[in-house]
Formats: C-alpha cells, sequence, structure tokens
C-alpha cells in the first residue's frame, strides 16, 4: 500500500458525547473507540493535520441539540489548541462550512475520514471528498452506526447498514481500509 501524504488530513466526525445517548440504539462495531484514539495518536504523533468536525443540530430533539452537554466533544477526541474544528448543520462536512477552503488553502490532497455515523455523516462527507478531488480513504474499522428500520418497516442489523455505506463508497468516492493498515501507511512521516 502506498504511504500517506506527510499533510494527509485525518478527519474526525462528529465524536460528541450525544453519541453515546441510549435512544439511538443498538450499534456496531464496539471496537471504534479504540482505533479511532490510536488514529489521532498516530496524527499527533507525525505532526499531520486533524480536523474535528462538530454537529451542530437544527433540531430540538438532537442529541447535538445546542446548549447541551450532547454537542460537547468526549474527552477522549477533544481538540488540541492548534487542530481545526469546523462546525456543520447537516451530515455533509462540506457543506456551508470552510472545510475545502481550508483544506486547499493548505495544499491537502488527501484525507483520512473517520467517525460516526457511517451511512450517514462519515458516508455524506466522504462523498463530497472523493467528488471534489481529494484521495479520500475511509477507516472502515473506526467508525459505526446504528440499527436501522427501512422505507418498508424492514429493521437493518447495524452491521448490514454500516457493510453497505462502505460498499457504496468504495464503489465510487473512497478507498475503504482499516486503522491497522492507516496506521502503516502513515508511520515515519
Amino acid at each position: 500500500m502506498k504511504r500517506l501524504d506527510d499533510n494527509a488530513a485525518l478527519i474526525l466526525i462528529d465524536l460528541q458525547k450525544g453519541i453515546q445517548h441510549p435512544k439511538l440504539g443498538r450499534r456496531n462495531n464496539p471496537d471504534a473507540e479504540r482505533n479511532l484514539a490510536a488514529l489521532l495518536a498516530r496524527w499527533r504523533e507525525t505532526a499531520r493535520p486533524i480536523v474535528h468536525v462538530r454537529h451542530i443540530s437544527r433540531e430540538p430533539e438532537s442529541v447535538f441539540w445546542p446548549g447541551q452537554s450532547g454537542v460537547e466533544f468526549q474527552a477522549a477526541f477533544a481538540p488540541n489548541g492548534y487542530e481545526h474544528v469546523v462546525e456543520k448543520n447537516v451530515p455533509d462536512a462540506f457543506i456551508a462550512t470552510a472545510l475545502e477552503r481550508w483544506l486547499r488553502v493548505r495544499q491537502i490532497a488527501e484525507v483520512v475520514i473517520a467517525g460516526v455515523i457511517t451511512n450517514n455523516s462519515v458516508e455524506s462527507t466522504a462523498r463530497t471528498a472523493g467528488n471534489l478531488g481529494f484521495k479520500t480513504l475511509v477507516a472502515s474499522d473506526a467508525a459505526f452506526t446504528f440499527d436501522m428500520h427501512d422505507l418498508n418497516g424492514r429493521m437493518w442489523a447495524a452491521e448490514d447498514v454500516h457493510a453497505l455505506s462502505l460498499a457504496n463508497l468504495a464503489a465510487d468516492y473512497a478507498e475503504i481500509a482499516t486503522t491497522a493498515e492507516i496506521m502503516n501507511r502513515a508511520a515515519g512521516a
């Protein structure tokens, strides 16, 4: 596998306290936080750029509604003073934010995307990154989602929703890789 660019950006999506709310239901990938922490540590060790994306919801029932603890970053993923923070109001971190400009000004051509929810904010952000021409990697085991009902009322297991979302991305938008593979490619920057 090709080594990551020295300035490949890690984009961490919606690692906020609200994502742990029981009302969201059963999730997949119980090791996601461990993998996310490993990626964050490697990016900090290699001094690559880090972007923390925070969702600020427009829906009062959301776990990310402003003014409640759910919008706060989880302690393990709180940005350091030199790490960039993007606030968004829709799933896609590129929409109505300056994320693309921030990346382009720094001549960043490669992004690694991880976080939550796989089939929502992770997928929509990765699709746009790919469409904008960024070399995009999604960390398959550093993301998770929840069980989901389809429009016919059928319940889909989070594992299936996650797998299909990653398959959608692999078709045209992003390369899918494990945390271990990404860590190996990020070694020795």
